[in-house]
């Protein structure tokens, strides 16, 4: 089981700022996934993949994949205090699910490092 972070490289924001929107939309979907998902999660490492959606399109995309898969999700739009402009689309958490479920809508993108 796991969970995927995905952020929009076209933003370019700053380590710090990925960081914060990362760490919004893990939150935001772990509150809304299945508790017996959860549980089952944490007892296998709470695993954590942060990968990057080219832009706005392919996030919004990303979840409209997953929502129909019935995969828990977590849009994350910045309240625009520090680097960006209010209401911007920043991330987006889909998870915890299986492995293979979750895959099936973002296997196919690359790794933030």
């Amino acid at each position: 089981m796991k969970q995927v972070i995905a952020v929009r490289r076209d933003l370019d924001l700053s380590k710090g700022k990925t960081a914060a929107q990362v760490a919004h939309a893990s939150l935001g979907a772990y509150r809304k996934a299945d508790k017996g998902d959860v549980a089952a999660w944490d007892r296998v490492g709470s695993k954590k993949v942060v990968v990057f959606a080219e832009d706005e399109e392919e996030l919004m995309e990303l979840k409209r994949r997953a929502d129909s898969d019935g995969i828990p999700t977590y849009l994350v739009r910045d309240a625009g205090r520090t680097e960006i402009p209010k209401g911007t689309t920043t991330a987006l958490a889909m998870g915890p699910c299986s492995d293979e479920e979750i895959d099936r809508v973002t296997g196919h993108l690359s790794l933030v490092n």
